[in-house]
Order: structure tokens, then sequence, then C-alpha cells
């Protein structure tokens, strides 16, 4: 695994992080499946070292945009399993009040814009937010993540035209997970991805999204220039998805195989091959990471049986944060 510039206690943040992911994932995956969840959800199973590695050389400050596929983005900027799950069940203790579900979550305290149902819907957020930053004189950067079907998308194509001639202070991630829902990426994505953004003038680079240290270290040095106006930048990361395009989609292998899956998670898995890392080198025993585990474990049940008990938001409250007054957001 790549070395990313970081010390003992990072190491195991990104570790924990990105247990958290996966363990949100599944109690998801399980709240959908016992009729509990209302709505479809999209897991990030298998994409953690995308969300950590990136989110891990940001701060509070610095902004993210997300996608339908977002519940890793926002764990990993900072999120909470209560409001996650609370949010997820419609309940008005989550961060939008139950109202945005899955695919709208948006967590403000920690540098995240939200989630965007829309494919590429957040491109536009997140390169204003970092003409904001630069109009500011602020040394914030915003990361916009999109998955490789979204750069289909021609707003994709508008705003990366625009960051190049501003010089502004934004990265586009293209986490690339081999499919555009049900279709495989090289059937619908003529050339290299990375080159569209090269045709702009626009710095790319391709990273193993299974490596968390390597998406960690390159990410932190592209963040570094961004602040001194080196940006735009583009990093498409190579990843995976364990489950299907959403958590409905059960029956793949009539456009993957499950070999291929297999492949994936027992020789690709991000989190074991991280701990497998920490564990050579002496960062963590065995022991240490699974009482970590079974930390994140209990914190996700507790948090999923407090969300379920949590109340739904008042009927009088259906058109509430829905409209705002223009002549007061504009003042």
């Amino acid at each position: 695994m790549a070395k990313a510039k970081t010390n003992t206690e990072d190491y195991m943040r990104m570790y924990r992080q990105m247990v958290r992911i996966r363990t949100f994932e599944d109690n998801a995956n399980q709240l959908y499946l016992s009729a509990k969840m209302p709505g479809l959800t999209h897991m990030y199973s298998g994409e953690e070292a995308v969300a950590v590695g990136i989110c891990e050389a940001l701060t509070d400050d610095d902004r993210i945009t997300s996608t339908h596929r977002g519940h890793g983005h926002c764990v990993a900027k900072g999120a909470n399993f209560k409001e996650m799950f609370c949010e997820l069940l419609g309940k008005e203790e989550g961060y939008c009040r139950g109202k945005g579900g899955s695919m709208h979550i948006a967590d403000q305290s920690h540098g995240n814009l939200g989630a965007n149902a829309i494919v590429g819907g957040s491109m536009g957020i997140a390169t204003g937010a970092a003409l904001r930053a630069k109009l500011q004189k602020k040394d914030d950067v915003t990361v916009c993540f999109f998955g490789d079907g979204a750069t289909a998308q021609g707003l994709l194509y508008e705003v990366m035209n625009m960051a190049a001639l501003w010089k502004l202070p934004v990265i586009y991630a293209c986490e690339n997970n081999g499919y555009s829902e049900y279709t495989k990426t090289e059937e619908i994505a003529a050339g290299s991805i990375t080159a569209r953004a090269e045709a702009f003038g626009i710095e790319a680079h391709q990273v193993d999204g299974q490596d968390v240290l390597a998406v960690n270290a390159l990410t932190q040095k592209l963040v570094a220039r961004a602040r001194k106006g080196e940006g735009p930048f583009f990093i498409e990361l190579m990843t995976y998805r364990y489950h299907g395009h959403h958590v409905g989609d059960i029956n793949r292998e009539y456009y993957r195989t499950k070999d291929e899956e297999k492949d994936w998670k027992d020789n690709r898995d991000p989190i074991i091959r991280f701990r497998a890392y920490l564990v050579d080198q002496g960062i963590a025993s065995e022991e240490e990471i699974e009482a970590m585990n079974a930390e994140i474990k209990e914190d996700a049940s507790a948090a999923v049986e407090y969300a379920l008990a949590a109340k739904y938001p008042d009927v009088s409250e259906v058109d509430m944060h829905v409209y705002t007054d223009i002549k007061h957001a504009c003042a």
C-alpha cells in the first residue's frame, strides 16, 4: 500500500471511519430488507477508501458535494449515526428533519453541502462553492464526488471549463466503480476519463480507490496546491460497489458475474487490505482491531434503535424548509 504523510492516530482514525461506513451500510441494507425504511437507497460498501482517503485530507471548513450513493461521503466528512439513520427513516431528528432521505443528506456543520439524487447535480454547487472561496479570498477547498456515469453529463464540462479559466480551488473526484447503473463503463464511456479533464488544461490523476493511503497521499498534495491557487484538479478513483445499483437490484448476474464480485471482495477489499497493513506494520493488534469493530457495531445498533423509536415530523411541517422568502434570501 502507498504510504501517506500521517501518524499512527491518523491511520487508526481512517480505519475506524472505513469500518463505520461499512457498518452503517450493512444496517441500512437490513432496514430496507425488513421494510422499515421508505424508498430506495444506494449502498457505498466497497468504496470506503475513496471517501475516507479524500475527506481525511480536508477540514470542516472545506466543502464536499455528494451523490445518490452518498452515505460514505457523509460519514467520512463527520456525520453521526443517529442523525443519519433518523434521516433515512424520515424522522424529525434527521439531518434534514427526515425530508431528504437517503439521497439528500446535508451536514453544513462539517462542510457537507449535500447529496444529490440527480446524476451530476452537485457539480455546479461544488464549483460555485469554490468560486465563493476565491472571491472571498478564503483558503477552503471543495471536493465534488460523482460517479463514472456522470461524466456523460454536459454540466461537468461546463463547470470544468469555468474552473480551469478562473483557477478555482475545486477537486473533481470521479468514483469509477466500473458500472453506470447496469452497464459496464467501457461500453458507454469512450476513451480515457482523465483525458476529458486534461482537455481543459486540468491536471488529472488516476489512483487505486481501494488503497486508502494512496488516495489520502494524493489528495493531501492536491488540496495543499489548491489552497495556494493552483487548482482545479481531477482524480479518477478506481473502485467497486459490492451491492447493485440500488438495494432492489438483487439479480446482478445479468450484467456482472459472481466471480468478479468475489475477486474484488476477496482480493481488493479496502478494509481487509488496510487492516492487514495495520497489523503487519505493528500499528494495531488483531485484538485492538476486533475491539474497535465491536464498538462500532454496538454504536450502529444503538443508533438504529434510537432512530426507529424517534418521532416523525408533524404534518403541519409539510412545506417547511421547502420554500424560501426570495426577497429575504437575496437581501
